[in-house]
């Protein structure tokens, strides 16, 4: 019995590594109808690079990535999760504004370079390497340099 139950173990660890990193190039019309709408909406005058969707056992994601290096990721359903820019700064209209407000009256010179969405907790980097973190009430909780 405890061969068999080693046995099931072991195949089962097996097959997650095997499925761990199944990444598929795609097409951009192969995005979820909000992932298009969303690349329409800020990044219309970039170049979609390359398109994929990252599959596991139980989760499934894509990653768009620009001709510039810029970079979105989105959830399953098409919701942005992050965005990294490098050559200029994340679009305004998709920071909340509490965020906006912070980063403008506490580090006036800095831009945000890239913004994270992921439980109920927006993480952002600033163009003066500044890592914050706010709550789902936009509170700070987390300030890294």
């Amino acid at each position: 019995m405890k061969k068999l139950i080693m046995m099931l173990v072991c195949m089962f660890a097996v097959h997650t590594m095997v499925m761990a990193d199944n990444d598929k190039p795609i097409q951009v019309n192969q995005l979820p109808a909000k992932a298009q709408t969303f690349i329409k909406t800020y990044f219309k005058d970039h170049k979609v690079a390359m398109a994929k969707l990252e599959s596991g056992m139980f989760y499934k994601s894509y990653d768009v990535v620009f001709t510039n290096g810029e970079k979105v990721e989105f959830d399953k359903s098409g919701e942005w999760k992050e965005v990294r820019c490098r050559q200029s700064e994340v679009p305004a209209q998709i920071v909340p504004e509490a965020i906006r407000n912070y980063v403008k009256t506490n580090y006036p010179d800095a831009r945000i370079l890239q913004i994270e969405y992921d439980d109920n907790e927006y993480e952002i980097k600033l163009s003066n390497r500044w890592e914050i973190t706010f709550d789902s009430k936009m509170r700070v909780i987390d300030i890294d340099d």
